[in-house]
């Protein structure tokens, strides 16, 4: 058999010829492996010097958590409808128009995961100098994305077992860090009850503002939507997966936090980037650092491992629908997107070489900002004008889930069109030079359902 014919999939999710699919569990570690990067240990030092208050910073944590699980229960009911690969490539050209998902998929394809890939490479390399004063980031930090996308090559079985393992070993590592902060740090006088003047907090500019940094920490919630055609029963195996890594990024999210303010004066964390080093000082000792950088390198290792993983699978799509790109829809015979996956390596490797990847990330955060907010728009859209269409999982909380996240989501798009007009302005010129692509490229389109490519 050949990369192109090794046997048909169909759209529904199952891998045919290749053994068996991504299970639930795989699934649940990719959501979780996404979500957990940086932000986490880098976003409270800005919040608690406008917050000083324990209870009000778990509380910001926990309102990200729910406005993320009110996203899951959208995702998830697009993603039991239409379960195809590609997140908002498929849902919003399902929910509205194939021109319309072209735009998110070219996004996300050229960019939208290249850029936070070679970010969290960038992050690696950076953390793991502190451990080994050294070693020379760069060359670290391409060194993991290509052995990462070596792995990834090796087909859909090795990637879910070493997703799986480091993984499970990121939330060992994190699970170990708090069960030292809570018995050795030195308790500090912060209350995480309610206390006189919480209200005020709570209702302050700072507030609403930190809520933006928490949804970036929380972003990743929708990972295993890219991954659907590759899950063993997606329709119902693809909501437990949001739901339960969504769930696990939460209470280590919060505990995180209160473990940080539990064992560290406010003042030492305030204003600072590295609050997770400043902790880790606090709590070890001089060999903090070092202890908390090694923890944050092999957890950036599943997350650089999920988005080389979930990443391609959306060039991976538009393949098999538009003929220009045909190339990149072609599996190996151990079933990766070859092809795909090379492409994306490409990108963040180049993106690492000219240090650009920062600037990428500045300007693309609205337009993803933008799909997501269609996309769960679609959940309501296709509620009124297909209610009959089956729906194998309805959106829990309806209408009132939908509706909190498009109302974070749109003051999170207002703060940076306020903040950021310029990178955001260009962030959606990159989104709508889709629409000349797809113009140029497409040829007849592709019945629902329905693939091009022989697998």
């Amino acid at each position: 058999m050949t990369a192109s014919d090794a046997g048909t999939a169909p759209w529904t999710g199952r891998l045919t010829g290749r053994g068996a699919g991504v299970s639930v569990l795989v699934a649940t570690a990719i959501v979780v492996a996404d979500m957990i990067g940086v932000g986490v240990f880098t976003s409270l030092g800005f919040q608690v010097k406008d917050i000083p208050s324990g209870f009000s910073i778990l509380l910001l944590w926990s309102v990200g958590g729910i406005v993320a699980l009110c996203g899951v229960f959208s995702y998830s009911e697009l993603g039991a409808m239409f379960p195809r690969s590609s997140g908002e490539y498929n849902f919003l050209g399902r929910a509205y128009h194939p021109a319309f998902g072209f735009l998110a998929g070219w996004v996300s394809a050229t960019v939208g995961f290249a850029a936070p890939v070679a970010l969290a490479a960038m992050a690696f390399g950076e953390y793991a100098k502190s451990v080994v004063p050294d070693l020379p980031p760069i060359p670290l930090a391409i060194g993991v994305v290509w052995l990462v996308s070596l792995v990834q090559l090796t087909g859909v079985r090795h990637s879910s077992t070493f997703q799986l393992i480091s993984t499970v070993l990121k939330v060992v590592l994190i699970v170990a860090f708090l069960v030292a902060g809570f018995i050795i740090g030195v308790p500090q006088p912060i209350a995480f009850t309610p206390q006189p003047g919480d209200l005020a907090h709570i209702v302050s500019a700072p507030f609403a503002i930190g809520l933006v940094f928490v949804m970036y920490s929380f972003s990743g919630w929708n990972a295993a939507t890219y991954i659907i055609g590759e899950m063993n029963m997606p329709q119902q195996n693809l909501p437990r997966a949001l739901l339960a890594g969504t769930l696990i990024v939460l209470v280590l999210y919060v505990a995180l936090n209160a473990v940080f303010l539990y064992s560290t004066p406010v003042g030492a964390l305030a204003g600072q980037l590295d609050v997770a080093s400043v902790a880790g000082t606090a709590i070890f000792g001089s060999l903090g650092g070092r202890i908390v950088g090694a923890m944050i390198c092999v957890g950036l290792i599943s997350s650089i491992s999920a988005m080389m993983w979930i990443g391609p699978r959306v060039m991976m799509t538009m393949g098999e629908d538009i003929p220009a790109l045909r190339v990149f829809s072609k599996r190996s015979v151990s079933g990766a997107p070859a092809y795909a996956i090379l492409f994306q390596l490409a990108v963040a490797t180049l993106l690492l070489f000219t240090r650009s990847f920062e600037a990428v990330l500045d300007f693309i955060q609205f337009a993803l900002l933008f799909c997501s907010f269609f996309t769960v728009a679609g959940v309501i859209k296709l509620r009124i004008t297909d209610p009959d269409l089956p729906r194998p999982y309805r959106a829990w909380g309806y209408p009132f889930t939908p509706l909190v996240f498009l109302l974070v989501t749109a003051f999170m798009m207002y703060y940076l069109l306020t903040e950021r007009p310029v990178q955001s302005l260009s962030g959606m010129l990159l989104m709508l030079s889709g629409l000349l692509i797809y113009a140029v490229f497409r040829r007849r389109p592709v019945a629902a359902g329905t693939s091009h490519n022989r697998e």
